[in-house]
């Protein structure tokens, strides 16, 4: 009668670690992000940029794999910068969806230090950050930091999700990630689940010239639990 009585007792048990693992892998489950792409718009040689931290143009990416479920939460969300009037476009072209590389399709920033920064309405649990800077020509951003906070101001509880400014330049530290040239392509930033309300893109000038861009940027998350 105790053998049958502790027989349950595991089956019982194996039955709830088996619900508690499925329901985990349910969770986890990933799958491709497949960004829609702009048209290409460089056409011809492009001239050679030379930075010390730069990724090989002919690097390929891998699939970038994301919790099944996530959406774009930027898409047609408020937009903010460290200038109130751009030089061109509107701050709200940053997140409306038109990610040519055309004039007209793009925000231009003044010199130096800048940024753009996205509310997302309420703080979410974000896997990736898709941006388009400027992809008329090939060129690469000098000083690009991508943060994520629950405060506008970005003063406290601050997380810093890419970081290429390989000399402290910016004043943000040291970072370890590679500068990479501009593509129709977009790139790909993880955010590694991290948990925030605003995303902020700091730029300092191109390899083109001392101007910042954005074109567009997508923000892939769900809210936060």
């Amino acid at each position: 009668m105790m053998h049958r009585t502790r027989s349950r007792r595991m089956a019982g048990a194996m039955t709830v670690l088996l619900a508690i693992a499925a329901a985990c892998a349910a969770e986890d489950k990933k799958v491709e992000l497949k960004l829609d792409l702009p048209k290409p718009q460089f056409q011809g040689t492009p001239t050679p940029i030379k930075l010390p931290n730069l990724e090989p143009i002919e690097t390929e990416k891998p699939a970038f794999m994301v919790p099944e479920g996530v959406t774009n939460l930027a898409k047609g969300k408020p937009v903010t910068s460290s200038e109130s009037f751009p030089l061109l476009g509107e701050l709200a072209m940053v997140t409306d969806g038109d990610k040519e590389g055309r004039d007209g399709s793009y925000v231009e920033l003044g010199p130096g230090k800048q940024w753009a920064q996205i509310d997302l309405g309420a703080p979410c649990e974000l896997f990736a950050i898709a941006m388009w800077l400027y992809h008329s020509q090939p060129r690469a951003y000098h000083d690009v930091v991508i943060q994520v906070s629950d405060d506008p101001d970005f003063v406290q509880n601050v997380t810093t999700v890419y970081n290429n400014d390989h000399d402290n330049s910016s004043g943000f530290g040291i970072g370890k990630d590679l500068a990479y040239v501009e593509s129709y392509k977009g790139r790909i930033i993880d955010a590694k689940g991290v948990k925030g309300r605003y995303v902020r893109i700091n730029t300092r000038g191109n390899t083109s010239d001392e101007m910042n861009h954005f074109t567009e940027v997508e923000v892939y998350g769900r809210a936060a639990k």
